[in-house]
């Protein structure tokens, strides 16, 4: 298990860091801008669930391994792009990538705890998009998870199944974060979409229109 546990902490932070700095390219920040974004997807979702379920998020300051990793991937995407980019051109792999091993470690490490279900689950979203949205926020974009994409979902499907008892062998684990990346990769692929639902003021009538700026 502790050898599954810092494989996905090594993929996820790894991935996420591209994610990031490629983002921030695409943008044409600057090299610290660069930087900045790759550190806070790859820290953000660990962060923020660390906050929301009671834990220390100074633990991050505990891991300079990882923010080491973090900085060489950052480096690998901006000074040598040949290396990756005629292989991989959008940055979705990426972030489906650290995308899955975060939602399962965010998962273990709420199950480690002894929360209950809900909390898994949460901890798992959060992990795993978490990073997502803040750099999707600094790159100004609208944030994937809140796109129409089926995106947060599995992540949420990851938890529910380490919260259940599903990832107690390190192959139930590297098989679970093949499942997540799979389903993700393949709603990109497909399109697959979410519900959604748009509000128009305009067609409304007048005292709903007045209700809503009242309130």
């Amino acid at each position: 298990m502790t050898v599954a546990w810092e494989l996905l902490t090594f993929i996820g932070t790894v991935a996420f860091a591209m994610s990031g700095s490629i983002s921030a390219m695409e943008e044409e920040y600057d090299i610290l801008g660069v930087y900045v974004l790759g550190l806070v997807t790859a820290f953000g979702g660990g962060l923020i669930r660390n906050v929301l379920i009671g834990a220390s998020p100074l633990m991050l300051w505990q891991h300079n391994s990882l923010l080491i990793t973090a900085a060489i991937a950052i480096s690998v995407v901006y000074f040598v792009p040949d290396l990756w980019f005629r292989h991989m051109r959008k940055w979705v792999f990426f972030d489906a990538v650290g995308l899955s091993a975060f939602a399962i470690q965010g998962a273990l490490y709420a199950a480690q705890q002894n929360l209950p279900l809900p909390a898994v689950v949460m901890a798992a979203l959060l992990t795993g998009s978490g990073g997502g949205i803040i750099r999707d926020l600094l790159a100004r974009r609208k944030p994937l998870i809140f796109r129409e994409e089926v995106y947060g979902v599995w992540a949420m499907l990851g938890g529910l199944a380490i919260g259940l008892g599903f990832g107690r062998e390190g192959w139930q684990l590297y098989a679970l974060f093949g499942v997540i990346l799979g389903l993700r990769m393949l709603s990109v692929h497909f399109n697959w979409r979410l519900p959604r639902r748009k509000f128009h003021l305009s067609r409304v009538g007048e005292p709903t229109k007045r209700a809503l700026k009242n309130f």
